[in-house]
């Protein structure tokens, strides 16, 4: 007999092979390749490549034609080999769908069976930061160096080497690297062979790749070294850097080594390749890459100096490491089958990171701090114009704009909010049968679902199907009732009913993509709800329950004094209580309520003021009574909800926020001490840099400022050590109250940097100079000097400066295609999230009308989303900015 699920699986497979064989830039399923065999020589000086390429295929039924991938490359010499016959191939390409074609010259079709296509080819070493590209550093003599390196995801392993370039065309890669002498080669595989050869050069030959996707291939060939292997459980593990930079490998080695282990125990599965390298590339378009067995890092996330970093840099290298090795099972072992289901490595790999840091330093609370990133989430899931977790993928640039927010942070989250429903073990039983029963083969969301069903006993697909194909999230509004709480749900949405999103579509707003994406929620989704209470009678009761339908009574034995919905936190869906349940809430949220949970008060109620349906104001008074918070996380999202309306508020608004700013956080600097002590926790440190920054940044607090310039000074000019969460918000503050002088300063800091943080810190405080003509110099820096991969996220950040936002946005209107063309493709819808700080209508209609003119292709929907939420910015200006005061 035929189950229903079985059925159900069946159809959908039937589907998606329809729409896959419509699909223009999918290939023909009827050559399917075994292996590759590449041989690669890179020039260097000439920013050039040439090599061959060997792959064993199976023909599945008569062909006339081969058809794979090759973009910006030149292709020849090709040939088609079966058993004894041999024939030259005709090649053309199709510029469009990345595609091409070879057809036998001797005009005879390929039969099933085995076949062997031969063909060399050339490319440039390209400055976009993908396919196989140039990056550049200069060593401690002052010469400046090349590096070959490669980025293949999404699709892009089809700009280094002709391939069945789709994740589901796994197969087994042998590498040789053919290089100078002089320069160190990296791939997938441990190196099995060295040799030299003529001209200078060695021949490197790599062991064979366990069978996987082409994204996950790579080489990398420069003047690097690397760290004596460490063993971790029998693999050795390595960091690979540019020379002069061993001294930054330590704290990345321990964290790799404490991430590898742990996720080997809680997989319950070895490591799937032989080796790790976690490679530091000088130019990196993504945070990192994870390249089987030869890890791709921005140097920012793998190499630092404990001593000067802060600790929410050395969170974020531990984060990324984690994040990474996770994806050698989630992503490499098991892969999705096409990019709409992106989702299923990104989110876990994601949610995984948060786990393994949690687990690497428990004193920094991980799953609290993920509470801010589910609120990225949050903010453009609240948008008409977000999309499924995921959707249709049809073309290269869709699968472009997939690496978002709600990929990653809400596919995490609802993955969080699924582990605390189901409970930890029988979640991780669940993945774990998911990861043996799929290993070395390609997946679809169903086939997750029916390894945590078996191993739960529940009800997932019904329960996260609502959360995964479906935008959007609900938001329970939580009344008292006589037997406990009445709780209702419904969509959760930026300008609730008004005309925020006729605004935008108004001002051209681009629609999702060109798709019919539907982001419209179920009747009611299945919303795993946590809630704590106190009874009238005294008595605490905590319950779990299945909300369903629109609305639910939760029996809790009587009514309530005070309730806490969302208990754990975990939830992705936001809290609205009545006013009577949210005054007992507010009044007593610092001994009932967890930190996690405050936080989630407030910025639940910062979201409805953004919303509308809350006035500034209300937030004001509830942060006003949170005063004597002694939380990291609860004080970043109080502060960064003050910025907020201090942003959108008149002169007169903004003066009194910036002393209700000043008043909260010195008297919290007082209570926590202004200077560190002694073994005191991390996020104290941490927390300390917070309070500083703001009290001297947008508070205005003299006596900071003054401390601040102390700080600087012995910070950069060999005094006394300084606490570097501290010594990081000195510079943040020096900024701020800054003058010429110290901008020169700043600006030879960043290019005397020694550090990936530091030069980066440098940067980052030029934004925060107030003198419009250093605005202007500091924007000439960022599109000249700078690297294209730090550029365009700087940029963005410029127009979200207080005071001269818009003269970032006319700085990136007025060079758009200079910049567009120099800064790498998948960038480009980042920088433009800028314009979500604009908030003035005459601004915002004219950036809609640019965008209306001035399309990106790869991040279409991106877009959208960005001039919504501007909107919405705008909206919140009118309505909020001269209310505030």
């Amino acid at each position: 007999m035929t189950s229903p699920t079985v059925s159900t699986n069946s159809a959908a497979a039937s589907d998606s092979s329809r729409k896959r064989d419509a699909n223009p830039y999918r290939l023909p399923r009827d050559v399917q390749p075994i292996r590759y065999d590449l041989v690669i020589e890179p020039d260097l000086d000439a920013a050039r490549f040439a090599g061959q390429v060997a792959i064993a295929a199976t023909v599945q039924a008569p062909v006339d034609s081969v058809t794979l991938n090759a973009a910006e490359l030149e292709c020849r010499d090709a040939t088609l080999c079966q058993g004894d016959r041999t024939t030259a191939a005709e090649i053309s390409f199709d510029a469009e769908t990345e595609r091409m074609t070879l057809r036998p010259a001797d005009g005879r079709p390929l039969t099933p069976g085995s076949l062997r296509i031969d063909c060399s080819f050339a490319g440039v070493l390209n400055d976009q930061l993908r396919g196989f590209y140039r990056s550049t550093f200069v060593d401690e003599a002052g010469v400046t160096r090349t590096i070959a390196t490669t980025q293949f995801e999404s699709t892009n392993a089809r700009r280094a080497f002709p391939c069945f370039d789709e994740p589901d065309f796994k197969a087994v890669f042998g590498v040789t690297l053919i290089v100078p002498a002089e320069l160190m080669a990296v791939s997938c595989g441990e190196l099995v062979t060295s040799e030299l050869i003529d001209g200078g050069r060695r021949r490197d030959t790599f062991a064979d790749t366990m069978t996987m996707s082409t994204y996950l291939m790579a080489f990398i060939v420069g003047d690097l070294e690397a760290t004596p292997p460490v063993d971790v459980g029998g693999v050795p593990l390595r960091i690979v850097h540019v020379r002069g930079k061993a001294a930054l490998t330590e704290f990345g080695l321990e964290a790799a080594a404490f991430a590898l282990e742990w996720l080997v125990s809680y997989y319950g599965i070895d490591y799937p390749g032989t080796k790790v390298d976690l490679i530091a590339v000088p130019d990196f378009a993504f945070g990192a890459m994870e390249n089987m067995g030869a890890i791709t890092f921005r140097e920012t996330l793998l190499l630092a100096d404990p001593r000067t970093a802060t600790t929410a840099e050395l969170l974020r290298i531990s984060d990324v490491i984690a994040h990474e090795l996770a994806h050698m099972w989630f992503g490499n072992l098991v892969t999705m089958d096409w990019w709409n289901g992106i989702w299923l490595k990104e989110a876990f790999a994601t949610f995984m990171q948060v786990a393994t840091t949690d687990a690497f330093r428990p004193e920094w609370k991980r799953w609290d701090e993920f509470s801010i990133e589910r609120g990225a989430a949050f903010d453009v899931d609240a948008l008409r114009t977000t999309r499924p977790v995921e959707y249709e993928v049809v073309s290269p640039a869709d699968a472009e704009g997939m690496y978002d927010v709600l990929t990653y942070e809400k596919g995490a989250a609802v993955v969080r909010m699924l582990e605390q429903y189901l409970g930890p073990e029988r979640f991780a039983a669940g993945v774990r049968q998911y990861l043996v029963r799929n290993s070395y083969a390609n997946t679809t969301t169903t086939d997750l679902w029916d390894a945590l069903e078996a191993s739960s006993g529940e009800p997932v697909r019904a329960v996260m199907d609502g959360w995964i194909f479906t935008g959007g999230y609900p938001i329970l509004t939580v009344a008292s009732h006589r037997d406990g709480l009445q709780i209702a749900q419904q969509r959760f949405v930026y300008e609730s009913g008004n005309a925020a999103s006729s605004d935008a579509g108004a001002s051209g707003q681009p629609d999702a993509a060109g798709q019919s994406v539907d982001p419209r929620p179920p009747e009611a989704w299945s919303v795993p709800v946590m809630a704590r209470a106190r009874l009238l009678d005294g008595s605490t009761v905590e319950r779990r329950f299945l909300l369903s339908d629109s609305s639910a009574t939760l029996d809790l034995g009587g009514p309530v004094e005070w309730a806490v919905v969302n208990s754990g936190g975990h939830g992705y869906y936001r809290v609205r209580y009545d006013g009577e349940l949210l005054a007992a809430v507010a009044r007593q949220a610092l001994e009932v309520a967890d930190p996690i949970e405050r936080y989630g008060l407030v910025d639940d109620t910062y979201a409805a003021v953004v919303a509308g349906d809350a006035s500034a104001a209300e937030f004001i008074e509830l942060v006003t009574d949170l005063g004597a918070e002694s939380d990291l996380h609860v004080w970043q999202r109080m502060i960064g909800g003050l910025k907020g309306l201090h942003a959108i508020a008149e002169p007169a608004g903004r003066d009194a926020l910036a002393v209700l700013m000043r008043d909260l956080t010195t008297t919290a600097l007082g209570v926590l001490g202004f200077e560190p002590q002694p073994d005191e926790p991390d996020l104290d440190r941490e927390l300390r840099g917070v309070l500083f920054e703001a009290a001297g940044g947008r508070g205005r607090d003299e006596l900071v400022r003054s401390r601040a310039r102390e700080l600087f000074e012995a910070a950069t000019q060999g005094g006394a050590a300084v606490e570097p969460n501290l010594a990081a918000a000195a510079v943040q503050v020096t900024a701020a109250a800054g003058d010429h002088t110290d901008y020169e300063q700043m600006v030879e800091l960043y290019r005397s940097a020694d550090t990936p943080q530091s030069e980066l810190r440098y940067l980052q405080a030029l934004l925060l100079f107030a003198d419009a003509d250093l605005f202007g110099r500091t924007l000439r820096l960022f599109a000249n000097e700078v690297r294209t991969q730090n550029a365009p996220y700087l940029l963005g950040a410029a127009m979200t400066h207080i005071d001269c936002g818009a003269l970032a946005w006319a700085f990136i209107r007025d060079r758009w295609a200079e910049l567009t063309a120099r800064f790498p493709q998948n960038s480009i819808p980042r920088m433009v999230g800028g314009v979500r700080g604009l908030h003035t209508r005459q601004l915002a209609t004219e950036v809609a009308a640019f965008f209306a003119e001035h399309p990106v292709p790869q991040g279409t929907l991106t877009v959208a989303q960005h001039i919504e939420k501007m909107w919405v910015n705008v909206r919140l200006h009118e309505r909020e900015g001269t209310r505030i005061g």
